[in-house]
């Protein structure tokens, strides 16, 4: 499945990625998450943007940001 990213990131302060709406741990997972994750990661897409519509993006997604993100992802398995 492709990406949602539509290349505009920036985190919200719940590190929701204000351009596709994904998590950052969704972000950084996506590569290795099965057809069915991916697939259940994009159906709740459409609510979280009504969500969080209007609001801006409050932070970069750094490089530390992803590292970290990777690290409690990895710690979890």
């Amino acid at each position: 499945m492709l990406s949602p990213c539509v290349a505009r990131c920036g985190l919200n302060d719940d590190d929701y990625c204000m351009g596709c709406f994904r998590h950052i741990d969704e972000i950084v997972s996506w590569r290795t998450a099965s057809d069915t994750q991916q697939a259940a990661i994009c159906a709740q897409l459409p609510a979280r943007k009504a969500a969080l519509e209007g609001l801006e993006n409050q932070h970069i997604l750094s490089r530390a940001k992803w590292l970290a993100a990777e690290a409690r992802l990895t710690s979890k398995d």
